[in-house]
């Protein structure tokens, strides 16, 4: 009996193991009724849970204000321009100051949609070494930091240039410039001038990671985010064998 439940096992997830969200695989899977799960389910579960993660990051940071209004990831002047808002706003250039934060959150926005399809791909070429490693290893961002070794240049190559296109099209690029062109011409001051298609792209990345890395501590420790029987069973295993 135990032979031909393993059968059906593997039957199963050859079949199913195209399948985007693995719902298919999730259901027949949980059925079979076995203790431990097997290597194959391991892996099943954890690609499960990172693309739904991954996914839901993505759409929730490119909704209307998914930077923005996150006071966690929202982006602010660069560390080398603060003393320009500060200036700025002590001569009564508030609107000013606040239009440069706002267009450059929005440009963010708009590119963080094009995060999924690079995480999703990253999921699927996943070993099972690999996620083995990231649910028992012990590291509750251990999925977090797969991702930033395998994703970071393909996220800076693809934000990039729709960062750039989208400071345009906000208007963050005339604003910026205005409130540049408008602190070098206070007297006395020096001139600063960074570049800000590099440092929104940067605190964008930055925001997906921050954002993938509270999705992975929710499903490691709230088992109401556990929301199928595959995810159940895996992080439960996970549960009793951390570390």
């Amino acid at each position: 009996m135990r032979s031909l439940k393993l059968t059906l096992s593997a039957f199963v997830i050859l079949f199913f193991a195209s399948c985007d969200t693995l719902n298919q695989a999730t259901q027949v899977l949980s059925q079979a009724g076995f203790g431990n799960p097997t290597p194959s389910e391991i892996s099943l579960g954890l690609k499960q849970a990172l693309e739904f993660g991954t996914s839901s990051s993505a759409d929730r940071l490119s909704a209307t204000d998914g930077f923005f209004a996150n006071a966690a990831i929202k982006i602010l002047f660069p560390e080398e321009a603060q003393k320009v808002e500060r200036t700025l706003r002590s001569v009564g250039l508030n609107n000013l100051a606040d239009n440069v934060i706002l267009s450059i959150n929005r440009a963010a926005e708009a590119a963080a949609i094009e995060a999924k399809p690079i995480f999703i791909s990253a999921v699927k070429g996943m070993t099972f070494s690999d996620a083995t490693n990231i649910l028992l290893g012990g590291q509750q961002d251990a999925a977090t930091l797969y991702f930033k070794r395998v994703t970071s240049q393909q996220l800076a190559d693809r934000f990039r240039p729709i960062i750039e296109s989208n400071l345009q099209k906000v208007g963050a690029t005339r604003h910026w410039s205005d409130a540049i062109n408008a602190y070098n011409r206070i007297p006395l001051v020096g001139k600063v001038n960074p570049d800000l298609s590099s440092f929104v792209t940067g605190r964008a990345i930055d925001g997906i990671f921050f954002e993938i890395a509270q999705e992975e501590l929710k499903i490691r420790t709230r088992i109401s985010a556990r929301s199928t029987p595959l995810l159940q069973k895996v992080f439960a295993y996970a549960d009793r064998n951390r570390g």
